[in-house]
């Protein structure tokens, strides 16, 4: 058998003589290396190659075999190797105390050649086997890991797809979706410890809402091009077709959850965004004009996030407005248009909405 292959045996022992005893009988067939002491074995045991199996004795001066034992099972590298005590104390309470301590076996010396092999072959099979399962499933959850990354990656793919749907129809909103992505979840970090929020905002909510906030405007689809693409203010007949997108994008939302084979959380998260993203604190929004703590949180962030990257982008019918005026109507909002809690969260984060809004600023044809 190649050395390479062969298992490493430690043999700790303070006695020379039981150490060239054991050394003979393993050698043929085991790499073995030997400490006389319990702090030689420590130093030993740490360097490569790793010991598979520690034969340790129990009655040794300075420090005994519990003690090593205790340190072996406190450093990482060695806390899963298995022990063997190996030891003249052959009483049953020495065999029960070194087995309740954690070890892999207890041979009482004089030890018996066929036995010590035996049960040393026994401990090697199973910390092979051991070793093989622990790498299994390392492997098995690295994939598993990577499976779960590509599904988050085609399902934020597929959002992004189809939110563009309507942002390829709408040309004017370029970044919009970037923006409003990152600020609603600005929003949500902060409020995240707030007594108002922190229970709807646990778990991976913050995340969800995130991937849920590019489909806000996905009603748009539904909407006529002579009303969507319109370069100019829309007349109110044309006003009132165009406020039908919040219902259409929720209509769509629903569909797609009916057809999920189970529950998909961000897809209700949508729904409420795309729904009721235009809602109004004091009452005075649509579709459903919904007030207050009525209006669902995700619609409440999106409601903000939504209006501060319509003042500060360029429309056919207007220029962009600078950040500090933007801030102050939103601030102006507090209470009438908005939830004041959000409010304040927004007005915490207002240098990181003029972070997002300059990176992802619009490129100009």
């Amino acid at each position: 058998m190649l050395d390479g292959t062969r298992s490493t045996i430690l043999l700790v022992d303070d006695s020379p003589e039981n150490l060239v005893v054991l050394s003979e009988l393993l050698q043929p067939e085991f790499r073995v290396r030997v400490a006389i002491s319990g702090e030689k074995a420590l130093r030993v045991v740490s360097r490569a190659p790793l010991p598979d199996l520690v034969l340790l004795d129990v009655m040794m001066p300075d420090m005994d075999g519990y003690a090593v034992f205790e340190r072996l099972r406190a450093d990482p590298l060695t806390a899963d190797t298995p022990v063997i005590f190996v030891t003249a104390m052959d009483s049953d309470e020495a065999e029960t105390r070194g087995l309740d301590v954690g070890a892999a076996d207890y041979i009482a010396k004089p030890v018996n050649p066929r036995i010590l092999l035996a049960r040393v072959r026994t401990q090697l099979e199973l910390k092979r086997a051991r070793d093989l399962l622990r790498d299994q499933n390392a492997q098995l959850e690295l994939e598993v890991r990577r499976r779960m990354r590509d599904n988050v990656l085609t399902e934020q793919v597929s959002i992004l797809a189809l939110a563009h749907l309507a942002e390829i129809r709408d040309p004017e909103t370029g970044n919009h979706l970037r923006r409003t992505q990152r600020y609603v979840h600005a929003l949500a970090q902060q409020l995240r410890d707030h007594p108002r929020f922190e229970t709807f905002l646990a778990g991976r909510t913050i995340e969800e809402l995130a991937r849920s906030a590019p489909l806000h405007d996905i009603g748009k689809v539904g909407i006529p091009d002579h009303i969507l693409r319109k370069p100019g203010r829309l007349s109110a007949d044309e006003w009132e077709v165009m406020k039908t997108h919040a219902k259409l994008g929720s209509l769509a939302i629903e569909q797609a959850e009916r057809d999920a084979e189970r529950p998909v959380e961000f897809l209700a998260l949508a729904k409420d965004i795309a729904h009721y993203h235009h809602e109004k604190w004091d009452g005075s929004g649509y579709p459903e004009g919904l007030a207050g703590d009525a209006i669902p949180i995700a619609a409440r962030l999106m409601a903000l996030a939504d209006v501060f990257d319509a003042l500060i982008s360029r429309r056919v019918y207007k220029a962009p407005m600078g950040f500090a005026e933007a801030r102050d109507i939103i601030l102006a909002g507090r209470g009438a248009h908005f939830d004041p809690d959000v409010t304040d969260a927004f007005m915490a984060r207002f240098e990181e909405f003029c972070e997002i809004a300059t990176r992802f600023g619009e490129i100009e044809a």
